[in-house]
């Protein structure tokens, strides 16, 4: 499976992003999309998943902010960002999970979003 990640960039503090995660390959042993992040210095958190029926979950500091939403015949996930924040600052990475014949798990490419105060 390859993830393609892409709407990164640079915007001001209460400004919007749209990013979006293009999966191609062998997609059928996927069910759960998501994005993380990694901030300098930081770990790599979880900001928001999609299961393949549409359950979503978010890390508590974007709930009502961001939106992720998911494109099955496009096999396209997308994060909705709004309201940025300087502490949204931060290379995101798209991810994917599910069974083929075990539990697999991939990482696409990072984007870098940087808000600006």
């Amino acid at each position: 499976v390859q993830l393609q990640a892409s709407g990164g960039g640079l915007v001001q503090t209460g400004g919007s992003l749209r990013l979006s995660c293009a999966a191609s390959g062998s997609i059928a042993s996927i069910n759960a999309m998501g994005w993380y992040r990694q901030a300098p210095g930081k770990q790599r958190e979880m900001v928001a998943t999609i299961t393949s029926g549409g359950f979503t979950y978010y890390r508590d500091s974007v709930k009502g902010r961001f939106t992720i939403s998911r494109d099955n015949d496009k096999n396209t996930v997308y994060l909705q960002m709004n309201s940025l924040k300087p502490e949204d600052t931060a290379v995101y990475y798209c991810n994917a999970e599910g069974y083929g014949l075990g539990y697999v798990n991939y990482w696409g490419q990072g984007t870098q979003v940087t808000v600006s105060s």
